[in-house]
C-alpha cells in the first residue's frame, strides 16, 4: 500500500512536469505578451482600403494587411480577429487598448507618435491625386489653387492637405470610396489617397485618372497602445522573420500584381 502511494505521487509529479513542458511551448510563443482577449490578436482596421484591407463576398476580410497580420498572429501562437470600423475609430481602438494592433495603411507621423507606438515599417505608401479626365489639375503642384480636395478622414492625406492648403480647402469623408464618389458628383475637384487604393478606384470608375506626380511618400507600420513595448517587440520579431523569409514581400506582390 505504501509503495502504491509513492508510485502515485511520482506519477503525478511526472504528469505535472510533462504538462508544464507542453504548456511551456505555448508560453514561448506568447511570452510576456498580453492581448485584449486571451489567445486572440485583435486588429482594428477600416476594410475599405484595397488592396490593404477589404471585405470578401462572404463577409470576411482579405488584403495585404490582413494576411500579414494573420502571419504575425500565427508566429505569436494567436488567432487573428479583424475588427472593422472607421479609420479614425481604428486608430483610437488601438490607442485606447480596445484592440491590440491597428493596420489600415497607417503612416507614422510625429502627432501619432505622441499617442501611439509603432512597429518597424512593412510597406511604402505613396499619396497620389485622382482627378477627372480633362481636369485643369495636372500635377500635385496645382493643389494650392484647387477649391476642394477630397480625402479620407484622419488619414495622412487629410493631414498633409490641411497643413499645406488649409482646412477650408479639404473635405474629409468616412472612406476613400465616398471621397471618390464625391469627385464623380463634382462635389470636390480631386481626391488625395494612397496609390494602391487609388488604382482600384480608377479601375472601377471610367473617366478618372491618377496624376503622374506623387504628392507624398511615406512608410506604413503597425500601431499599438502607447508604450506597449512587450507586444511591439514580439510583433517586430515576428515581422522581421516574415520579412527575412520572403513572406511579407510575397503577400504584397500577390495583391499588387493582381490589382
Amino acid at each position: 500500500m505504501k509503495m502504491n502511494k509513492i508510485l502515485t505521487v511520482v506519477l503525478a509529479l511526472a504528469l505535472t512536469v510533462a504538462l508544464a513542458a507542453c504548456g511551456g511551448q505555448t508560453q514561448t510563443a506568447t511570452a510576456g505578451v498580453k492581448t485584449v482577449e486571451s489567445g486572440k490578436l485583435h486588429m482594428s482596421t477600416n476594410a475599405s482600403f484595397p488592396p490593404y484591407e477589404m471585405t470578401t463576398d462572404d463577409g470576411g476580410f482579405e488584403g495585404i494587411d490582413v494576411e500579414i497580420a494573420t502571419a504575425i498572429a500565427k508566429k505569436l501562437g494567436l488567432e487573428l480577429v479583424v475588427d472593422d470600423m472607421g479609420f479614425n475609430a481604428a486608430l483610437l481602438a488601438a490607442q485606447n487598448g480596445q484592440s491590440d494592433i491597428v493596420m489600415a495603411g497607417v503612416s507614422v507621423t510625429e502627432a501619432r507618435l505622441e499617442v501611439m507606438s509603432f512597429s518597424d515599417s512593412y510597406a511604402t505608401g505613396v499619396q497620389v491625386v485622382i482627378v477627372k479626365d480633362g481636369s485643369p489639375i495636372t500635377s500635385a503642384d496645382d493643389l494650392g489653387s484647387v477649391a476642394k480636395i477630397g480625402t479620407q478622414q484622419a488619414t495622412t492625406g487629410y493631414i498633409y492637405c490641411s497643413d499645406d492648403f488649409g482646412e477650408d480647402h479639404v473635405i474629409a469623408y468616412e472612406n476613400g470610396a465616398t471621397a471618390v464618389q464625391a469627385l464623380l458628383n463634382d462635389q470636390v475637384d480631386c481626391v488625395v489617397i494612397d496609390n494602391m487604393p487609388a488604382q482600384e478606384y480608377v479601375k472601377a470608375n471610367p473617366g478618372l485618372k491618377i496624376l503622374d506626380t506623387e504628392y507624398v511618400v511615406e512608410e506604413y507600420a503597425i500601431g499599438f497602445a502607447k508604450d506597449n513595448t512587450q507586444l511591439v517587440d514580439a510583433v517586430n520579431k515576428a515581422l522581421a522573420e516574415l520579412t527575412a523569409d520572403g513572406t511579407v514581400q510575397g503577400i504584397i506582390d500577390k495583391y499588387i500584381n493582381a490589382a
